[in-house]
């Protein structure tokens, strides 16, 4: 049979065989290339069929990105068998689950055996194993942050072995030793370290009041002159004020008319006794003027110590109503209540003298501390409005606990020999309440805040990446580690807070 075709025929023919080829490729193209995923810069390991023949069965990794389950997490497929691997996070501390599929339908999770091995930067591997629950496989405990780790996951299916993996990267910066040094770093080594646990307590500044003396008059009178004031500075013996006094004026002259009735009867006696040894004059003459001596000198003595009372046993001539207040210690005028021309009774508070040589630090004590502060403990003791600080130790603790405030008072003698420490001043009290050795202790500068995470950065080779710590007791310079840094790791002390700002600044990715 012969056909004949035009030239339109044929190119119509031609046309339909080039587009069957191409779709042909297109189909073929399709069936062999491998699945994408948003692994967000992991490194993921899929493991390839090798020597199917082998008596093992032995598989190989192979690196692509895995899918995205439908659960979230990282799917991988080989030869028809999938499991899907999540960290569940919701409600609960981080987990793994394994949901698993045969041909993309959900298979039994029972039947897999699986277990996942993590490696972190200076740390021994991890190994997870895992039990059936509802529909998915659980891990045997908590895959503790940072999630930065490389991930080796052994399955067993059917007889049949199967190797899966990826690297996921956060919290972690790659810094150089030259970059370390330019930054400013400081490299320390966790270690054992003697902190002393201290109590930090809120209180102020008071005088010494067993170096602080009340001056009052004890008489009556008008103020004749008040020649220092309000904040001098006086030595024991200072004359601090005069008072014009009738009753100083009246104790004076008995003790004038007390000298002259002695020197009187001592005259007596002389003579009495001079004729009594003459036989001129009776013995009972001579004892009588023995006795009036004798009475007018106990008068003299009483007059002496009624005015030695008074602070004034000097006779000042000329001046009989003249009454002296003098300091008795050196020290400050911290209160002055007396003006020139002013009537003043006996009682009257007229100064207050204190020695701010020494100054009370007075704390306040919660019930729960109570137990905590002992005499004689070492206390440190900062102002809160500048930057001073001083020694001291507790002489003083409250024996109750008051009703309203449910607080008891405690004290330190503070030395002030140049007058730092004023009365009234805010202070911040710091106890030492005793010292212990603990096993891993970092710098306070180490410490830093990712996230709601407490952190150090350890140092492994070129990378910083960050350990979440457990921290206990602190003396300000170091710190206990509990848990999250092992003794003997390098880690970033000063200038840290610059390994935040780059990690910062790489958005390091939390995605699972």
């Amino acid at each position: 049979m012969k056909f004949n075709l035009n030239k339109k025929q044929n190119l119509s023919i031609v046309g339909i065989l080039t587009v069957s080829v191409v779709l042909a490729w297109l189909i073929l193209a399709t069936n062999k290339s491998q699945p994408e995923g948003n692994g967000h810069g992991d490194h993921v390991e899929t493991a390839s069929h090798k020597n199917k023949d082998h008596a093992d069965a032995e598989h190989h990794d192979a690196e692509a990105a895995p899918q995205k389950g439908s659960h979230g997490g990282k799917l991988f497929m080989q030869d028809g068998y999938g499991i899907e691997v999540t960290i569940f996070e919701t409600g609960v501390k981080p987990e793994f689950r394994i949901y698993t599929y045969q041909n993309g339908k959900p298979l039994d999770p029972a039947l897999s055996q699986i277990t996942i091995t993590l490696e972190r930067l200076g740390r021994t591997p991890q190994a997870f194993t895992f039990v059936k629950e509802k529909d998915y496989l659980k891990g045997n405990a908590v895959v503790e942050e940072p999630h930065s780790f490389k991930v080796t996951i052994d399955a067993q299916y059917s007889n049949k072995p199967y190797r899966f993996g990826y690297e996921h990267v956060e919290a972690r910066v790659n810094m150089v030793d030259q970059q370390v040094k330019q930054n400013g770093i400081e490299l320390l080594t966790a270690g054992p370290a003697r902190i002393e646990s201290a109590l930090q307590l809120i209180g102020e500044i008071r005088f010494n009041e067993d170096r602080m003396v009340h001056v009052v008059p004890r008489l009556a009178g008008i103020v004749e002159s008040a020649p220092v004031n309000l904040g001098d500075r006086v030595r024991k013996g200072q004359l601090l004020a005069a008072v014009s006094s009738q009753t100083i004026a009246d104790q004076r002259s008995e003790l004038l008319a007390a000298q002259q009735r002695l020197a009187l009867a001592r005259i007596t006696l002389e003579r009495e006794k001079k004729l009594w040894e003459d036989k001129i004059s009776a013995e009972q003459d001579y004892l009588q003027a023995r006795n009036v001596m004798q009475e007018a000198d106990i008068a003299l003595r009483s007059a002496q110590q009624k005015l030695a009372a008074l602070g004034s046993g000097d006779m000042t001539s000329g001046h009989l109503t003249r009454y002296e207040i003098r300091s008795p210690i050196n020290g400050t005028v911290v209160e002055k209540h007396l003006s020139l021309g002013e009537a003043v009774k006996e009682d009257a508070n007229i100064f207050i003298i204190a020695d701010l040589s020494t100054v009370w630090a007075e704390m306040t004590i919660y019930a729960k501390d109570l137990n905590t502060v002992k005499l004689g403990q070492k206390a440190t003791v900062k102002a809160a409005a500048f930057e001073s600080q001083s020694s001291g130790a507790v002489f003083y603790i409250g024996a109750l606990v008051g009703e309203q405030t449910r607080v008891a008072k405690a004290r330190v003698l503070l030395p002030n020999p140049k007058g730092t420490w004023r009365p009234g001043l805010p202070v911040n009290i710091e106890l030492v309440s005793g010292a212990v050795k603990v096993p891993v202790a970092v710098s306070a500068e180490a410490i830093q805040t990712v996230r709601d995470w407490t952190v150090v950065f350890g140092r492994y080779g070129d990378n910083f990446e960050a350990r979440l710590v457990e921290l206990g007791r602190s003396n300000g310079k170091f710190i206990e580690v509990i848990k999250g840094l092992n003794a003997g790791e390098q880690y970033a002390a000063k200038n840290s807070f610059l390994i935040k700002a780059d990690l910062g600044k790489s958005g390091a990715s939390h995605d699972h």
